[in-house]
């Protein structure tokens, strides 16, 4: 197991919070309307599971694109001694192959969420490389709490790279993608990658990832009661994942929380964004360093005024826009390079 960094992070006196980007404000009044920062309690996690009205489910229809990609699901060995885990795989079915693969881990504070939640956004960066999206169901906490979820994460990557030619895919080319705390759980997977001798991973793209327990950042309590997420939800999700009592203490996994790894040496070239204004900024900013401090390759931006999902729920705002462009040029170089003939037509192959 890697070694980790038990030592507390110092604390550091901080200003009033940054400025929200004005185009954000509208949408993120809204948000708050409904669900405070400090939403997410021990006692609201079953609410907050709940379906949100008004917001449709996203079924394999609207995941086909039209016929674009074939849908499935496959049910996959899980950990050693544990359950089955399911992933939801969309094939392209018309670009040359074997395709390029986005292994995607879903967000949802380790508490909520689905292997369809954020999907739609990363078909819309697979979809113009010509690039598969497999989406892993792990298991949430408290209900399974650390290991559980990133053993969840890192089993279904092993299936999906030891079966690699049964869905024409190229094992060469598997970016591990998560956003919030699914972002945590791929740079989790990476690091378990690294250190159990595969599978290869291309790249990591972590998206405003949850990386450290100790929930202690200049970020964190400066962004207290502001935005979707803040360092009060922020804690019922790493206790939900790590048992009370656990949460900044010395026992804690770099595998749960990546933050804690003291070593970020050997890891995939990593891309990292992160809001300006929220809870999750500097940590994240911190893991970046250290992973070029290593000898890493590491691509980072910190978008002005962009709170915890912005792009997300304001695609169509300029710095959205900005944001996924950035992630989509990134993809591009690691997945297909200057190798223009992978997007090129090819007939069949819809059988998985």
């Amino acid at each position: 197991m890697t070694s980790h960094d038990t030592a507390p992070s110092p604390a550091q006196p901080v200003g009033p919070p940054p400025p929200f980007d004005p185009e954000l404000v509208p949408v993120l009044d809204v948000l708050t309307g409904i669900r405070p920062a400090d939403a997410y309690r021990p006692d609201t996690i079953a609410e907050m599971r709940r379906p949100v009205p008004g917001v449709p489910t996203t079924t394999d229809d609207v995941l086909s694109r039209d016929g674009a990609y074939l849908v499935r699901e496959r049910t996959v060995p899980g950990p050693a001694g544990d359950p089955d885990i399911a992933l939801l795989v969309c094939l392209p079915r018309h670009v040359r192959t074997p395709a390029p693969v986005i292994y995607f881990i879903h967000g949802g504070g380790m508490i909520v969420g689905d292997y369809r939640f954020g999907l739609p956004e990363m078909l819309d960066l697979a979809e113009p490389l010509g690039a598969a999206v497999v989406s892993v169901e792990y298991r949430l906490a408290p209900e399974t709490p650390h290991p559980g979820p990133v053993e969840d994460g890192y089993a279904g990557l092993r299936w999906l790279s030891q079966h690699a030619d049964e869905l024409d895919v190229d094992p060469g080319r598997v970016v591990v993608a998560g956003m919030s705390a699914g972002g945590g759980l791929a740079a989790g997977v990476a690091l378990m990658a690294r250190d159990r001798g595969g599978p290869a991973i291309a790249g990591q793209l972590l998206l405003s990832p949850m990386l450290d327990d100790r929930n202690d950042s200049p970020s964190a309590r400066q962004m207290r009661g502001i935005g979707v997420w803040d360092d009060r939800s922020n804690e019922t999700g790493w206790n939900a994942l790590l048992g009370e009592g656990v949460r900044g203490g010395p026992d804690v996994s770099p595998y749960a929380a990546p933050a804690r790894a003291a070593d970020l040496s050997g890891l995939p070239p990593t891309f990292i964004d992160v809001g300006s204004a929220e809870t999750f900024r500097d940590e994240d900013v911190a893991f970046a360093s250290r992973l070029w401090q290593a000898g890493g390759r590491g691509e980072l931006h910190v978008w002005p005024g962009g709170f915890h999902g912005f792009d997300v729920v304001a695609p169509s705002a300029a710095i959205s826009r900005d944001a996924i462009a950035a992630r989509a040029a990134w993809l591009r170089r690691r997945l297909i390079g200057g190798n223009a003939d992978a997007m090129l037509r090819r007939p069949g192959g819809e059988s998985l």
